[in-house]
């Protein structure tokens, strides 16, 4: 390389390992795409002086893609400063996934989406949506994994957080008093609970312990839970309480329960994470439609009626028309019937 192109260069600046994983993977896709790339075109587009993206092109050199028949060495050359990739015709095939790897990565994201605060969790929707449509079989294994929590993992103060909380309660043999949030009745609820286990069930985290107020084995949705503190009292789980069997999901409506049908939109998307659903269908351009079934449709009302313009109530017609009635009703309030 001349003194001129030297100085022309970017500064090189510290790279982790993680830095130069991300740029190999991407090195040689972005080449193919191109047929051929000058070098100093390359590492401005990598940020990257040429004396690294030389490095990263020798080490490229020394790896193999699995083929049919076995292997298929990367053939590339960066000769007379233009660089070019030949023979990796593996990466243009589509990426298929065995059931144990989809399975795996269907848990992990799951995980993922269970972190409080998560930023985007709507991109992290979508691409879990994507992957079980993708997956067929593996989505339907997946979603039979029920992970318990045996650690916090957090960067941040444990105490500041739920997780942290529940999990020194836990280690403490200490019972907690929680206000709860309950969709169904649409109010907070005050309640003891011996704490038992924390658990990531279908991407939601959950805490399961003996409530003393249900006198009976329950989970609670961390992120329904308004207020927490830990009391002075010892848990005292009772013998016979048993741990709750989630193997076949959480989902288990009565035959009573009413079945009501929502569509909603991308920035509705949030009900189906959030409530527990029968069904959910994608309808295009991120929408969705949901079914969820329940023994008083009246609180069902209320979410539409906060969801606005994100959804709207399609079955039982019943149900529609009293949201429409609520919605006139409120209206007439303000003087805008």
């Amino acid at each position: 390389m001349s003194a001129k192109a030297a100085k022309a260069a970017p500064k090189a600046g510290a790279t982790t390992s993680t830095d130069r994983l991300g740029r190999l993977l991407a090195l040689v896709p972005y080449v193919v795409n191109r047929d051929s790339v000058a070098l100093g075109e390359a590492a401005a587009a990598f940020g990257v002086t040429e004396k690294q993206l030389i490095d990263d092109l020798n080490l490229l050199w020394c790896v193999e893609l699995r083929a049919p028949d076995p292997y298929c060495p990367i053939d590339l050359s960066y000769e007379g400063g233009e660089i070019t990739v030949a023979e990796a015709e593996s990466i243009a095939r589509p990426l298929r996934l065995k059931v144990d790897e989809a399975s795996a990565l269907l848990v992990a994201l799951r995980m993922l989406a269970g972190i409080p605060d998560l930023d985007d969790r709507d991109a992290l929707s979508r691409v879990i949506a994507k992957l079980e449509s993708a997956a067929g079989e593996a989505a339907a294994v997946s979603s039979q994994v029920a992970v318990e929590v045996d650690a916090y993992g957090g960067t941040g103060d444990p105490a500041r957080t739920a997780v942290g909380v529940l999990r020194d309660a836990i280690a403490a043999g200490r019972r907690v008093h929680l206000t709860y949030y309950v969709p169904a009745r649409d109010e907070n609820t005050e309640r003891d609970v011996d704490p038992m286990r924390l658990l990531v069930v279908e991407g939601n985290t959950y805490l399961e312990g003996w409530c003393r107020r249900a006198e009976a084995v329950r989970l609670f949705k961390l992120d329904r839970i308004a207020d927490l503190s830990v009391l002075d009292v010892a848990a005292q789980v009772p013998d016979e309480a048993e741990p709750i069997d989630v193997d076949a999901g959480l989902f288990r409506p009565s035959p009573q329960d009413e079945a009501v049908t929502l569509e909603l939109t991308p920035r509705g998307r949030w009900v189906a994470d959030y409530y527990p659903c029968e069904s959910v269908r994608e309808l295009g351009e991120g929408r969705l439609r949901v079914v969820l079934r329940t023994p008083d449709a009246r609180w069902v009302r209320g979410l539409a009626l906060r969801l606005g313009d994100q959804g709207r109530v399609v079955a039982p017609e019943g149900v529609a028309a009293g949201v429409r009635e609520d919605a006139a009703r409120a209206l007439a309030r303000y003087g805008l019937g």
